[in-house]
């Protein structure tokens, strides 16, 4: 009979698991923190996955700046929010109001932990090339790649001297699957996953990571825009129409989730890595498994 000393008794002292707690209803809960102490910005953090992630951010004991163009959303998220958020207006594509945002985070809180680059805009859904215009290009990419740059720059010198940190970037499931988006956006977005592979190549010697996420489609103000008449709920049936993974309609707040994981100390060996949230969409043929009769 084999030794029986490492088996532990019941304890009669051991605390009950509130297991309705993990059955709220609130989509941003979590049973622990897992940001405490920690100080992030948010650009385009006043709606659509910018807004779902600083709720999240901030559910998880993280001190959260919002850098967004729309005041008055931004300013009513960090009324509501309370101490521990607030709003500063950046147009990302703006140096100075870069400089600006990050000087007045590190002055207000202390330090940066978390740099989400996430602000982003788009010109049409799809489009040919032979009528999409230089100017349209030029507006896309410099909110969307200079922007991005612009924000990883910034908060590179402040985390440099820490030797520590997180860069984080909302690129697109279009840099993964051709036809999704215009070709302004495609190459915008292309951009951004290149820009976090190199960062991540340079500044981890540092101890900063970076990483990006690829969402696929999913309801939010730059979609409902691009889809003008069409109801939240039409755009989100028509994506899950269109996508692989049924049964799951794909929204912010699963994008949230990942941008916590990369952020906290669950992702602390993740660097370089652009993590595409599709369902599974970018490696699959459907037209092969509808010809061999194994999908519909």
């Amino acid at each position: 009979m084999g030794d029986s000393s490492c088996i532990a008794a019941p304890s009669t002292n051991k605390p009950i698991m509130n297991w309705s707690s993990l059955l709220s209803p609130d989509p941003y809960f979590l049973p622990e923190l897992k940001l405490q102490g920690k100080v992030a910005i948010v650009t385009g953090g006043a709606s659509g996955i910018g807004e779902s992630t600083t709720h999240l951010f901030w559910k998880n004991g993280a001190k959260v700046v919002i850098a967004d163009i729309q005041d008055e959303l931004g300013q009513a998220i960090s009324d509501k929010l309370g101490e521990n958020v607030c709003y500063i207006h950046c147009d990302v594509s703006n140096e100075e109001e870069v400089i600006n945002l990050v000087d007045a985070t590190v002055a207000n809180f202390g330090h940066l932990d978390i740099m989400f680059n996430n602000a982003g805009i788009a010109d049409r859904p799809l489009g040919s090339i032979l009528d999409t215009t230089k100017s349209d290009l030029e507006r896309v990419l410099r909110v969307n790649v200079i922007g991005s740059y612009l924000g990883a720059k910034h908060a590179a010198r402040v985390m440099v001297p820490q030797r520590r940190g997180c860069i984080l970037f909302t690129a697109s499931a279009c840099a993964s699957i051709a036809g999704l988006a215009s070709h302004s956006y495609v190459i915008s977005k292309h951009g951004v996953v290149g820009l976090s592979k190199n960062l991540a190549a340079e500044l981890g010697q540092y101890g900063i990571r970076v990483n990006c996420i690829s969402p696929s489609g999913l309801v939010t103000g730059l979609s409902l825009s691009a889809r003008q008449g069409a109801t939240p709920e039409q755009i989100e049936a028509g994506l899950h129409e269109l996508g692989n993974l049924k049964g799951k309609f794909f929204r912010v707040e699963d994008v949230a989730k990942a941008m916590l994981y990369l952020a906290s100390d669950d992702g602390g060996y993740v660097s370089g890595h652009n993590l595409v949230l599709d369902g599974g969409i970018s490696v699959v043929n459907p037209s092969i498994l509808k010809a061999v009769g194994l999908i519909q």
